[in-house]
């Protein structure tokens, strides 16, 4: 731990995400039915946030080209993911893709797609939108929303799914 003498070092992107891979996360696709066909994207900065009214929020990264769209729509659904849908996490974080295709999926009562098999469901209309760095921060007021309780959550750990930490290396081990 360093002492309250030392001098702060910058923070670097790279030990940001190091450290703040310590802490465990699920994984969820936000889905909105567009004006031609669905949209929808991979997202891990997503929490519960106020229970009245009831909000949740989450954070797509300002690069992303999907957020736009779904904001154009003004209603989404919060996909969590279980443990068995990395091919649905890995997926829908590609650009370019048809991220539907083979996707099973049903309208929630906003049309937004909800992805077959998920452990938790919550559709949204958007609240507000904020400043957050090289990510925007979205709000979400819930309309409705649903789980089933059987399914478990795809969790994200250190850079992994699951809660395995990642391999040391030689050189790590021997240091």
């Amino acid at each position: 731990m360093p002492s309250a003498t030392e001098t702060p070092q910058p923070v670097t992107p790279e030990t940001m995400r190091d450290v703040l891979g310590h802490f465990v996360s699920g994984v969820v696709v936000i889905t909105a039915q567009g004006p031609d066909a669905p949209l929808g994207f991979t997202c891990q900065s997503f929490a519960s946030l106020s229970l009245d009214p009831p909000l949740i929020s989450f954070s797509p990264a300002r690069t992303s080209s999907t957020w736009p769209r779904i904001r154009e729509v003004g209603s989404f659904c919060v996909n969590v993911l279980a443990e068995d849908h990395q091919e649905y996490s890995n997926g829908f974080a590609r650009s370019g893709t048809d991220k539907f295709a083979g996707v099973r999926w049903s309208p929630a009562p906003s049309g937004a797609p909800v992805l077959e098999g998920v452990s938790a469901w919550i559709d949204c209309t958007l609240w507000n939108e904020f400043d957050g760095g090289d990510h925007t921060v979205v709000l979400g007021r819930v309309s409705d929303l649903g789980a089933d309780a059987s399914r478990l959550p795809l969790l994200f750990y250190r850079g992994n799914y699951g809660l395995t930490p990642p391999v040391a290396s030689e050189s790590e081990e021997t240091s």
